[in-house]
């Protein structure tokens, strides 16, 4: 681990999260090799889990997908420790999923069971839930589930002119509640099938692993028709006028790397992944936040977030690896 890595991964670990953050902070640290801190987190993510089985809840339980970024660290800390607190919690997180989350009328789970929207309903499908449930579903058995939810949020979300995903659709108006071709939600796609991709490989859903392929190229080629010089994006890809960020550049890379080191992506992709990374320890600071980013915790504006900080953890973790597979 480089310095900047170790800096940028302590300051990440103080930072405030809400459900998605500890998932997705836990899965940085997991994939890092970082086993005790990923224990560390998946035992705070048991400790709030709601009686229904949402994990890593710390305010009223809006939440639906977001809980479930933090269902693979869970479950490894079951199997790294054997202790059945660990399993028994992220079952209970999977029986939520499959039995109790609400859906929509073509039942694909909600991301929340409230709308943040005055006059929108609360069947809402959010790109970010593409990261947050269905690699957890993936490990946990439910495969064509995982399939099914991923494919669902693309049939709701996907602008058939760019082939990229809109932010948040309403399945009880049927109306768009942002239909905004927003980076980060692109990139919190392309990670939640990367990793669902691995999952479905190991398991020997060939099958299943290839409609995701093909599923995630398509939407990183459409990303890169918008990616800027220096490897970053603007915050609505298709909107120059909104401000320039990271997080989505840094998610784009570590989809790139991890696809090379799988064999399902083409190392012709490496440079657009490399210069990502050299761009943004440009923005790391003496305390190893992320600066230019979009921003915790409105997402409106640049600043700061805690994803930002385990997509760049994400980032250089798969570089790493396939440095090392050469």
């Amino acid at each position: 681990m480089t310095e900047k890595m170790n800096l940028v991964k302590n300051a990440m670990l103080a930072v405030q999260r809400y459900p998605w953050e500890q998932g997705v902070c836990a899965q940085a640290v997991w994939e890092m090799g970082d086993t005790l801190t990923a224990v560390a987190m998946a035992h705070d993510a048991v400790l709030r889990q709601t009686e229904e089985g949402r994990l890593a809840v710390i305010t009223n339980n809006i939440a639906v997908t977001d809980p479930a970024a933090n269902g693979e660290v869970v479950w490894r800390a079951y199997e790294l420790t054997g202790k059945e607190t660990y399993k028994t919690a992220a079952e209970k997180m999977l029986s939520y999923l499959m039995k109790l989350a609400p859906r929509t009328d073509k039942n694909v789970i909600c991301h929340n069971e409230i709308s943040f929207y005055e006059g929108f309903s609360e069947k809402q499908i959010w790109v970010d839930a593409i990261y947050m449930a269905p690699p957890f579903l993936a490990l946990m058995g439910e495969l064509d589930e995982a399939l099914f939810q991923i494919e669902g949020c693309i049939d709701y979300l996907k602008d058939d002119n760019t082939g990229l995903l809109n932010h948040i659709y309403d399945a009880g108006t049927n109306r768009f509640v942002r239909q905004k071709l927003w980076a980060t939600g692109n990139g919190w796609a392309l990670l939640g099938m990367a990793r669902t991709i691995e999952i479905a490989q190991k398991e020997n859903r060939n099958d299943i692993a290839e409609k995701l392929i093909a599923h995630s190229k398509s939407l990183l080629d459409s990303m890169l028709e918008y990616q800027l010089e220096d490897g970053r994006f603007y915050d609505i890809l298709d909107d120059n006028t909104s401000f320039i960020e990271g997080t989505a550049a840094m998610m784009l890379a570590a989809y790139i790397y991890r696809g090379i080191f799988g064999g399902w992506l083409s190392r012709n992709y490496i440079g657009y992944a490399d210069k990502v990374r050299c761009t943004m320890d440009k923005y790391i600071d003496e305390f190893g936040i992320i600066h230019e980013v979009c921003g915790c915790p409105h997402f409106l504006e640049a600043g700061t977030s805690a994803e930002s900080m385990a997509s760049y953890l994400m980032m250089n973790a798969h570089y790493d690896r396939l440095q090392k597979q050469q």
